[in-house]
Order: structure tokens, then C-alpha cells, then sequence
């Protein structure tokens, strides 16, 4: 099977990307730009012509424009432009995965789709999507354009926040957090739910492995709840700091079941993927301070 990756730029696109090139799945990547990979590249944009898609048996979805650091919000102030890439870009690119022939599509979404359910409602894959923020409302529209695309079997994966290990020459999601804690500034509390994204990554690899017709159109992806004091306090023992903590968050987010991807072998590894993200990290900062 050759799968076709498009924001494998992008640190989520490029876990996803690694993960099957690493287990010997063939990867063409689409974009702007080739990848770090050692990887086939042709162009793509959200805002250009449909990419040429030929020989491709899977998509995977995976490129978002954003402002940078931001998925809630990140339309910044031009609204217009962040559904114009996001919502026709990606509709283009489902139409053009028809026409030439894809067979299977995978698209990542959001748990943003379910951003308007108050706090305590469990979510789940048979709960009716209520985004409350036009990055969840994208999500849902793109979701439902690759739902009702024929002769496709697709599906939406419904990830938490993704983690994983540094990428040479790329930002990390928790860089600005991290700088802050070793400068002694202050932390605003906050909880979260996070995945791996070498987890992410491997219910890729199953969903596109499954035989014809066991698609399911959506799935929810999470694992853990993460706290950033318990993630700061976790870090600065393996550093060797010593900093306040910022107080544990008043409020955490809902918690997403993961039942239907479980049910087809996914188990996601825990609080045990921290550790060694942390540990690169923390060596990345003492390198790059000598």
C-alpha cells in the first residue's frame, strides 16, 4: 500500500509519516515543501490546484494552516483565509482523492468537534458533535464532506492534544512552556487531554490495514490527562530544577472513551511515553545552553 501524508512538515504529520516509513510502509508526502524523510515528495497546498494523487492507494490528512502555537483561535484576525484553506482546501483535496482513484482517506480531526458539551460529559464517538469555536466547526464540516464521499472508505479521528519526542528543526508544542518554567516566570494553570504520537501514528497504521469494508467512519483517540504542574514537577526532576510549580487547573477537560479503536487491538502506552520525550527535551535545553 502507498500512502500519500500531506503536513508531514508539520511535527504531528511527521510522527505519523516516520512511524509507517519506520515499518516499511511505503510514504509519499504532500506539501509545500519535501519533508525531513527520506521519503518521495510532490507539491500540495490547501490554497492551490488538487495534488497528483496518482498510484496513491491511502490518504492520510494531516495538514492544517494556523496560527502558529494556536488550533482554537488560530484563525488570528482573518477568519475568512483560515476556512478557505482549511475547509475548501480540504474539500478539493477529498474531491481530487475521488477522481483519482484513492481508496481509503483518513482525516485528522478534532476533539474540538465536541467543544460545546458542558464539563462532565463523557464524549464519545455516539455523541452528536456540538463544536462551540470555528477550528472545531472546520473539523466538523470536513468530516461530514468525507462521510457522504463515494467510493471511499474513510475515516475522522477524533484526537486529543499529540505529543512525542523533539524533531531537528522543528518547534515543539511544549517550547514556550518549558522556556517559561526554566526562566522562573510564571505558569498559568491548565489541564489537558494528550496522546502519544507514536499512538496516534499506530492506529493509523491499523485503520488503513483493516480489511475493505471495516472502516469506521469515526474514531476517538486520547490517553492521558495531563496536569501541567504534574507535568512541570515530572520535568524538573529529570532537569535538576528547582521552580515553583504553577497550582494544580480548576477545571479539566472532558474525558474522551476510547472504546471503538480499542475494540480493533489499539492500546495506547500512558504515562510511560512522558518519560522519554521529557528526557530529550531537557537535553535539547542543556545542549543548546552549553
Amino acid at each position: 500500500m502507498r500512502i500519500g501524508i500531506t503536513g508531514a512538515t508539520g511535527q504531528v504529520g511527521h510522527w505519523i509519516a516516520a512511524h509507517l516509513l519506520d515499518r516499511g510502509h511505503a510514504v509519499v508526502t504532500l506539501g509545500r515543501n519535501p519533508s525531513r524523510l527520506s521519503a518521495p515528495h510532490r507539491t500540495f497546498a490547501l490554497d492551490g490546484p488538487p495534488p497528483d494523487l496518482s498510484g496513491i492507494d491511502a490518504l492520510v490528512h494531516a495538514a492544517f494552516s494556523h496560527v502558529p502555537g494556536r488550533y482554537r483561535g488560530g484563525e488570528g484576525d482573518d477568519p475568512d483565509r483560515f476556512v478557505r484553506l482549511n475547509r475548501e482546501g480540504t474539500l478539493r483535496l477529498f474531491e481530487a482523492a475521488r477522481t483519482q482513484g484513492v481508496r481509503r482517506v483518513l482525516f485528522l480531526s478534532s476533539r474540538a468537534v465536541y467543544g460545546g458539551w458542558p464539563p462532565g460529559t463523557p464524549l464519545n464517538e455516539a455523541l452528536p458533535p456540538r463544536p462551540d469555536a470555528l477550528y472545531g466547526q472546520v473539523k466538523l464540516d470536513a468530516e461530514e464532506a468525507l462521510a457522504a464521499l463515494p467510493g471511499i472508505e474513510g475515516t475522522s479521528l477524533r484526537a486529543t492534544g499529540v505529543y512525542g519526542p523533539p524533531v531537528a528543526g522543528m518547534p515543539h508544542k511544549w517550547d514556550g512552556l518549558l522556556d517559561a518554567f526554566h526562566a522562573g516566570a510564571r505558569v498559568a494553570p491548565r489541564a489537558g487531554t494528550e496522546l502519544h504520537a507514536d499512538d496516534l501514528a499506530a492506529a493509523v497504521a491499523l485503520l488503513l490495514t483493516l480489511p475493505p469494508g471495516r472502516m469506521p467512519a469515526v474514531v476517538c483517540l486520547s490517553d492521558i490527562l495531563l496536569d501541567r504542574r504534574d507535568l512541570l514537577a515530572h520535568y524538573a526532576r529529570i532537569a535538576g530544577l528547582r521552580r515553583p510549580l504553577p497550582p494544580a487547573a480548576a477545571s479539566v477537560p472532558n474525558a474522551m472513551r476510547t472504546d471503538r479503536i480499542a475494540a480493533l487491538g489499539w492500546r495506547p502506552r500512558g504515562c510511560q511515553g512522558l518519560d522519554p520525550v521529557l528526557r530529550a527535551l531537557a537535553v535539547a535545553r542543556i545542549s543548546a545552553n552549553g
